[in-house]
């Protein structure tokens, strides 16, 4: 009897791993395609723009560019004064001090000449206590306004900077980012265009800045990272905005908003009630919220994407540190899906419900048990003589060459849309990259996917230290790079 069901779950687990084989094969080919068009329309839409006029229109929208800090003493002036010289007419800069340990408000304070004000704070989104909130006596920094308050968190801080934002729209960024001085202009733009549905949010893809040259707060040379789990993500990023995010944008699909560098409506974040602070992934937990807000009020909606490198930040190259934010990562995805499930498969939510909702389950949340599960299941079949090579292997380099394809292609589309990796050296790095990822880099992806999940059975939170080396500028590459001879 037990051999019977033994061998009968073999059977249906069999089923099982071919359907999602296949599966996976069409979620990925659909996604190349729509990814394609989004794409396509979006590089049509912007040939002819001139983005001047944004700048210079009476009803473009004003933006208030939130920027939480945690002892983040060592490049906060800096930080700030890019921020402060961005180009748009109506922006206003607040950094949110979360009660950093280091000397970040006193750097504040005197880079910029600040005094404490009698602010009429309102805590219109709860937060923790604010201790004061500072403006600059110099004319040239008006645009900057400083709180410091007691230490709650990233999401913590972003409500108390939404409190004190006046304009309509927010821009939720990491303090360390590098912006494109013409990143709230492209941003602002699906607000403006869009006349049927209001546009919720919009999300900017995020770029790899680890060895590339920055000079006044902008990328001006593009480099590959020298260490392998840096090329990995490059890669990663760019299936995960040039592929992933247009597909879904096209069918308006988007659950997800990098907390990087994310635009949102104010009048609806602070309808929702603002960010979550007992998740840590706050930035979709907001998005699948005010996405749910709308669609029980049947409103029609947007949640835009741009695809240009607007924004650039650097990226953990050491193991430990990756594997901490991959870890958060996936504690974040299933925090989101069990707060918000009611929406799984309800056609109330239309495409949320029916199609983003259960990706996100199937292929972020339970990817890494669903490969486990995979592994064990051929070992078993090796184990006790049940195991066929010849469809191991057909299946295993199907899957592989769809790998090749899908990661090949988001680096096709890179070069047609934006161009930005010149060197074909750092392509030839990236193409090797692509061969091996499968082989080296993912099955540690899905171990720390597995452990994530563990530690979010053992109920562990907090972000974990993400520790960065900093930004190369050019002029120390400069200094610093030993000269070759052509």
């Amino acid at each position: 009897m037990y051999s019977f069901l033994f061998y009968f779950l073999l059977e249906v687990l069999g089923i099982f791993f071919l359907v999602v084989s296949f599966s996976v094969i069409i979620i990925y080919l659909t996604t190349m395609f729509l990814s394609a068009l989004e794409l396509r329309d979006h590089l049509r839409r912007n040939r002819f723009a001139d983005y001047q006029d944004i700048i210079t229109s009476p009803i473009a929208p004003g933006v208030s560019i939130v920027a939480p800090a945690f002892n983040e003493g060592q490049n906060i002036v800096q930080n700030a004064k890019s921020l402060i010289s961005l180009h748009y007419g109506k922006f206003e800069v607040i950094i949110i001090n979360d009660g950093s340990k280091d000397d970040t408000l006193q750097k504040l304070i005197d880079a910029f000449e600040l005094v404490k004000t009698n602010y009429a704070y309102n805590y219109q989104i709860e937060c923790k206590p604010v201790r004061g909130v500072y403006k600059s006596r110099n004319e040239s920094f008006s645009k900057l306004l400083v709180i410091d308050k007691e230490n709650g968190g990233k999401a913590d801080a972003l409500n108390a900077g939404i409190n004190v934002a006046s304009m309509e729209i927010i821009s939720c960024i990491d303090v360390d980012c590098i912006l494109s001085h013409e990143s709230i202009t492209r941003m602002v733009r699906p607000f403006m265009e869009e006349t049927n549905r209001k546009v919720i949010a919009v999300g900017g893809a995020i770029g790899i800045a680890n060895n590339c040259d920055v000079q006044d707060g902008t990328v001006t040379k593009y480099r590959i990272p020298n260490t392998l789990l840096g090329r990995f993500q490059v890669i990663e990023y760019f299936r995960a905005f040039l592929m992933g995010r247009m597909a879904w944008t096209r069918i308006n699909g988007l659950m997800l908003i990098s907390g990087a560098f994310g635009f949102f409506k104010k009048d609806l974040v602070l309808a929702v009630g603002g960010y979550f602070p007992k998740t840590v992934g706050e930035d979709m937990e907001l998005v699948v919220r005010i996405r749910r807000y709308m669609e029980e009020r049947k409103i029609p909606y947007k949640v835009g994407f741009v695809p240009d490198p607007l924004c650039w930040t650097e990226v953990p190259e050491d193991e430990s540190v990756l594997s901490r934010q991959r870890n958060r990562w996936i504690r974040g995805t299933i925090e989101t899906l069990q707060l918000h499930k009611v929406v799984k498969l309800n056609p109330r939510y239309g495409v949320l419900g029916l199609l983003s909702y259960p990706y996100w389950s199937a292929f972020e949340k339970f990817a890494p048990i669903v490969e486990l599960l995979g592994v064990l299941y051929t070992l078993t079949l090796i184990v006790i003589g049940d195991f066929s090579a010849f469809y191991f292997i057909a299946l295993f380099s199907m899957l592989y060459l769809l790998s090749l394809l899908v990661s090949s292609f988001s680096i096709l589309y890179e070069q047609i849309a934006f161009h930005n990796y010149k060197d074909k050296k750092d392509l030839n790095k990236l193409i090797f990259t692509v061969l091996i990822e499968p082989f080296i880099i993912h099955p540690k992806v899905v171990l720390w996917g597995l452990r994530g999940h563990i530690d979010f059975i053992k109920g562990k939170g907090g972000w974990g230290q993400m520790i960065r080396t900093g930004f190369k500028k050019s002029e120390d590459r400069k200094n610093f790079e030993p000269e070759t001879n052509a």
